[in-house]
């Protein structure tokens, strides 16, 4: 049933957003040298890569690094970087990975390639076994701003509560969270900070 709404509500949001889509795509373009597109490797359901797609909001020559270890990472955003960030709007394309089924609606946000320790401490709770999310239950509560202890604590928990009602009420709650822009962070040295170069 996860699935099926999954796949249904991914094609019905690209098909109503469409025209957000394309308007932000050309804004990318027009704003910014580079590509569209930031793809980026992530972990999955198993511990399996796979490969995310955001709208790039980094120049293409930002160094390579986590953007919380930029000197002044405020220098290396897009002329609209910052909005789409703060609106969440980067993260539209991710619509295509639900429907192609690497990523679900709610779920764990899929670990960085490179974040060992976080894959590590999912494993361990099992939490490796979900479906990763576009949004989720840490995510709501806290976002940028906890540790790993408490993300995977609350992955934990959701991993225990986890129903068709639960992720409902996570999708309302990050609706609200969306529009007030809690939890997010920029530049600063957080543990789990998923915005890195060129994305």
């Amino acid at each position: 049933m996860k699935r099926i709404f999954d796949f249904l509500m991914s094609l019905i949001g690209i098909l109503i957003l469409s025209p957000i889509i394309i308007i932000v795509a050309l804004s990318v373009k027009l704003t910014s040298k580079g590509p569209i597109l930031f793809k980026q490797r992530r972990i999955g359901k198993n511990n399996e890569e796979f490969s995310i797609y955001k709208f790039r909001t980094m120049r293409i020559d930002t160094p390579n690094v986590p953007t919380h270890l930029l000197e002044n990472p405020e220098q290396w955003i897009t002329p609209i970087g910052k909005f789409l960030r703060k609106t969440s709007l980067d993260e539209l394309p991710q619509l295509f990975n639900i429907l192609s089924g690497k990523m679900s609606i709610v779920g764990p946000r899929p670990a960085l390639y490179n974040q060992y320790d976080l894959k590590e401490m999912r494993t361990a709770e099992g939490i490796h076994k979900l479906v990763p999310g576009l949004t989720g239950w840490a995510q709501i509560n806290g976002r940028d701003e906890i540790p790993l202890s408490l993300k995977v604590k609350l992955d934990k928990e959701y991993l225990e509560r986890k129903s068709f009602w639960f992720d409902l009420k996570i999708i309302f709650l990050t609706v609200i969270s969306v529009i007030k822009s809690d939890g997010v962070q920029e530049g600063k040295a957080v543990n789990n900070n998923e915005k890195t170069i060129a994305g």
